[in-house]
């Protein structure tokens, strides 16, 4: 009998010992798998954050050499007789009297000049297509002084005809921003200027976003005329801040959950905010700043509140007294993108001086010069050449081969491309021009135009001579 109960009290505790086991989770191990089930891609901006991602694909091109032209590589130097042999659409070598491989095609260029392609770091192409029309204005989304969810690339039309008249100009690399009517303005984009039907087409693969900003006269103008804040420059920097606090907060409370799931904690993840997202991007050093500022005294401003947030502006834009402070634009180690011959517009353009990019240099800054528009994007040379000029007669000693890497190595390097572009050294994209006179003359014209190694553009072949389908026309009558 006491072996029988014995038994039977053992049976039941094995019995009872399997029902816990059965039963299913404790809370605790519930809580657990619920923290570590991830979120759905949509919810969550860590776990896809391009969600438009680049489907860029180079032009088929073959082995080349161009050989016999002066080249400014845009790394300060210059080479006479200079080959730069290309192969698999990056530059395999650069020097002077290469001897070109065998069963490679050569490219005369005996009397002409080469250069990197020329990069254009503000433009809005695409978001103010041709012809300007109500239609194509999709670059300011002025309904509110802070707009960094929106992304320019969704307002490109890859048709516009500026790319192509832009390529024709030598620019091989561009970034579309959007307006300056607000204080953030959102995302720009890098692309390739390359023709395609659509804007991942064009997109530079692996190109950092960038954020727009605007300081000075235009968000108060817009905000002011509406009786809406901003109304002043002191209004334009509450502004930021308060952006920059929202932004940080959002921040803390994404590192918070992450946490908690990283230790098996339950939590509930923050609701998504795509404009919160972009200026996360920029306070963990993801996304670049690209800010409009025309006068010193507000640059140095906005240099103050990027320290005091902990994100760094990569260049400011038009900035036309920047050679006021080049030497605090250079110890922060900010570009300069600017004109050589835009004065007067509106007051904070008064103190313009065509020598700006040149005296940026001298300071040993990033000096560029940019278009901002459709017809100078056609022509960033000479604007470049007006600079130098200038420069050379305020007393500055200054090469072409330094003054060509303010339209080619300069605007790769604000735009976070500079291992990829920019220069004529070997491993880089083959993004290269031959021109026909001397890059800094009024005279010259680019005959070829290569981006990834594939001829793009040829003066004297038309069947590199794209047209945009709209400038093609519509086929029939009456159409509408």
């Amino acid at each position: 009998m006491l072996r029988s109960g014995v038994l039977a009290v053992g049976l039941a505790a094995l019995a009872l010992s399997a029902c816990a086991t059965t039963k299913g989770p404790t809370p605790k191990a519930e809580a657990k798998a619920a923290a570590a089930k991830p979120l759905p891609a949509g919810l969550d901006p860590g776990v896809r954050p391009d969600a438009f991602p680049s489907t860029y694909r180079p032009l088929p091109s073959a082995a080349f050499a161009i050989v016999g032209a002066r080249a400014l590589t845009g790394t300060g130097q210059a080479l006479d007789n200079a080959t730069v042999l290309v192969r698999d659409g990056r530059i395999e070598a650069v020097g002077e009297g290469l001897t070109v491989p065998a069963g490679v095609t050569t490219v005369d260029a005996r009397g002409k000049w080469v250069t990197p392609g020329l990069i254009d770091t503000h433009s809005h192409l695409g978001v103010y297509a041709s012809p300007a029309v109500a239609a194509h204005s999709d670059g300011n989304e002025m309904t509110s002084p802070t707009t960094p969810q929106v992304w320019a690339e969704h307002s490109v039309w890859p048709q516009d005809p500026g790319f192509n008249t832009a390529r024709i100009g030598g620019v091989t690399t561009v970034l579309i921003l959007p307006g300056s009517g607000n204080l953030i303005g959102g995302r720009g984009v890098t692309l390739r200027n390359v023709p395609s039907r659509t804007v991942q087409g064009m997109k530079f693969p692996g190109a950092p976003y960038t954020l727009k900003m605007a300081c000075g006269e235009n968000p108060k103008r817009v905000y002011g005329s509406r009786g809406r804040a901003p109304s002043t420059r002191m209004g334009n920097v509450a502004g930021y801040r308060a952006a920059w606090i929202e932004a940080a907060d959002y921040v803390r409370k994404w590192d918070d959950y992450r946490a908690k799931v990283g230790r098996g904690e339950k939590a509930d993840p923050p609701r998504r905010d795509l404009g919160l997202d972009t200026l996360a991007g920029v306070l963990r050093g993801e996304i670049l700043v690209e800010n409009h500022c025309y006068r010193a005294d507000e640059m140095a401003i906005m240099i103050d509140i990027a320290k005091e947030f902990g994100y760094r502006i990569t260049a400011f834009h038009h900035a036309v007294e920047a050679y006021k402070i080049a030497d605090l634009l250079a110890a922060n180690d900010i570009c300069v993108a600017t004109w050589a011959g835009w004065w007067g517009a509106k007051l904070e353009m008064y103190d313009s001086v065509e020598a700006n990019v040149a005296l940026i240099h001298a300071a040993k800054g990033c000096g560029i010069i940019k278009s901002d528009d459709p017809d100078l994007t056609q022509r960033l040379n000479q604007e470049a050449a007006v600079a130098l000029a200038a420069g050379r007669a305020a007393g500055l000693q200054i090469s072409e081969a330094e003054a060509i890497r303010w339209i080619t190595a300069n605007p790769a390097k604000a735009l976070g491309v500079l291992d990829q572009t920019g220069t004529l050294e070997p491993g880089k994209r083959a993004d290269i021009v031959i021109w026909d006179h001397d890059p800094f003359s009024v005279y010259a014209r680019t005959e070829k135009v290569f981006i990834d190694g594939a001829l793009t553009w040829d003066r004297r072949d038309p069947r590199y001579q794209p047209r945009s389908d709209f400038d093609l026309g519509q086929p029939g009558e009456g159409v509408r």
